[in-house]
């Protein structure tokens, strides 16, 4: 995958980053908080961190359950 600026808008290519730098990821005991330092830790993360929010964070998560097939 190539490194594209990321912004928070953008869950799907969010959830790939995320599947692609964190391939084992335990989403059951992930957290929002450890999700968002996650998301902000992607190469190519260009938006505000401080713009996350519940909603966005749930959508991700959401996302990224869906992608992986749980």
């Amino acid at each position: 995958m190539s490194v594209s600026e990321l912004y928070w808008d953008s869950t799907y290519e969010i959830v790939l980053a995320l599947m692609e730098t964190y391939p084992d990821a335990d989403l059951e005991s992930m957290t929002l908080d450890d999700l968002s330092g996650r998301v902000t830790n992607l190469p190519g993360f260009a938006d505000d961190p401080s713009w996350a929010n519940d909603a966005i964070l749930r959508a991700i998560l959401r996302d990224w359950y869906e992608e992986i097939g749980v």
